[in-house]
């Protein structure tokens, strides 16, 4: 029950000192662990269905046994149940909710913008009294390891322990900057958007629609890739219906997959941020993109409630963590860059991965182009001053498999990193600084002694 707790820090197993409490639920309903975090999952008080605000809170069923805490859930079930949205309740493909998403695709390639951000603002108007999870971000995942590495901390008789650090070369964090290209105008803008680009120093990915949207020439994708670019695949046809049904799903995935092979691809995002974690595995890529942290302002709600990337099977998943520029220009009507600050703040706070979505289709006008170069330039600025990781998708998803398969062995006094790429990794500790959980990551050239 605590595999999720270790591939998340790469600890020794050692340290992982927790057991299950024998008397857990039948059903997973929703609880508290603590006064912050909000569990789905199986636990000896859980029975409520919604995440309100009276949850009942299991940390008084804790149990200290000194050298072992025994807890009141299954981490691994609790974790698994955010990262996969198993909190959500699944819905009728002949909902009311769904007719109404058919009709609206259908109508979407006729629909001007304002239009469509007056519909979409009134289908998301009863998402503002969601309380979980929490939004802008949502880092419960994040808030839940973390409090399990408090317990390892103290059962460990409160010394510090070693664990693979998040990022390489000692990077605080890491930045993706993606475009989801997803009209003929914005097709016609991502040589324009390339330059901006450059000119800033910052990596980016393209995602492409294979088909329906526009014309995908070899030209066009090999000036993505001739200039340094990343790109990845779009959905099929973003006509909103991939998940329709299973039978249709794996249909598409074989189509999808082959687009993959020919164009050489790695990574994936589905059109409109639709999503089913049960159905991923028919996916033959590296990594997807597809998963949303906190999903108040998306088509689907949810959210994975993780700053982190993630296996779901064999993919890595490296979730969408900051607010898409559409959803700020039209849905909140904003034209600055004060939100994505705010999340990047709180991403940062937990070294985390800050996910943008910045389409080309939608920063074409001067107003919102402004807004993106001022978003830019503070990313140039921030990757520079906090250390930030500032790579392609790619690379964010091939370090965090090589991560997977690395471990931390003793090496006399001191603890180092094994396991093939383990040159770019830092050993990091946990310790318990002031009553809170710090890290400290080792430089290259220290030889630290256990503490």
């Amino acid at each position: 029950m605590t595999s999720s707790f270790l591939d998340y820090y790469r600890c020794p197993e050692e340290f992982a000192k927790f057991g299950v409490a024998q008397q857990l639920g039948q059903t997973p309903e929703f609880f508290r662990f603590g006064n912050k975090i909000t569990c789905f999952g199986r636990s000896p008080l859980a029975d409520a269905q919604m995440p309100n605000g009276n949850l009942r809170d299991v940390l008084p069923l804790l149990q200290d046994r000194g050298d072992e805490f025994i807890l009141p859930f299954d981490a691994d079930e609790i974790l698994e149940n955010l990262r996969k949205e198993r909190y959500i309740t699944g819905s009728s493909s002949h909902s009311p909710r769904n007719l109404i998403r058919k009709s609206y695709y259908a109508a979407r390639p006729f629909l001007p913008v304002g239009i469509r951000k007056y519909l979409q603002r009134f289908h998301l108007r009863s998402r503002r009294s969601i309380e979980f999870p929490s939004w802008p971000l949502d880092k419960t995942v994040d808030n839940l390891c973390a409090e399990l590495m408090s317990l390892s901390v103290k059962a460990n008789g409160n010394q510090r322990i070693p664990f693979v650090w998040f990022w390489p070369d000692e990077y605080q964090g890491c930045v993706l900057m993606t475009h989801d290209v997803e009209h003929e105008e914005g097709r016609a803008f991502c040589g324009k958007l390339m330059d901006l680009d450059d000119r800033h120093g910052i990596r980016s990915s393209f995602q492409v629609v294979p088909e329906e949207r526009y014309a995908v020439t070899e030209a066009f994708l090999g000036s993505i890739r001739g200039r340094g670019f990343e790109l990845n695949v779009h959905d099929l046809n973003h006509d909103g219906h991939l998940f329709q049904s299973h039978e249709q799903f794996l249909k598409r995935a074989k189509e999808i997959n082959n687009y993959a092979r020919k164009w050489g691809a790695e990574g994936y995002r589905s059109g409109g941020m639709y999503r089913n974690a049960e159905w991923s595995g028919a996916f033959q890529f590296s990594y997807d993109m597809s998963f949303p942290n906190a999903a108040h302002l998306e088509p689907q709600h949810g959210g994975c409630c993780t700053v982190m990337p993630y296996f779901a099977d064999d993919l890595v998943e490296l979730p969408l963590t900051t607010t898409q520029d559409y959803s700020l220009f039209h849905i909140l009507g904003q034209y600055s860059i004060d939100l994505w600050k705010e999340e990047l703040e709180s991403i940062g706070s937990t070294n985390g991965l800050a996910t943008f979505i910045v389409h080309p289709d939608y920063v074409i006008d001067a107003r919102e182009q402004h807004v993106y170069e001022d978003l830019l330039t503070y990313l140039s600025e921030l990757c520079h001053s906090a250390k930030l990781w500032q790579p392609l998708p790619r690379d964010v998803a091939r370090w965090w498999r090589e991560r997977s398969n690395m471990r931390i062995e003793r090496s006399s006094d001191s603890w180092k990193v094994v396991g093939p790429g383990s040159e770019r990794a830092r050993v990091a500790y946990a310790q318990i600084d002031e009553g809170s959980l710090t890290y400290h990551v080792e430089k290259p050239s220290c030889r630290e002694s256990i503490a």
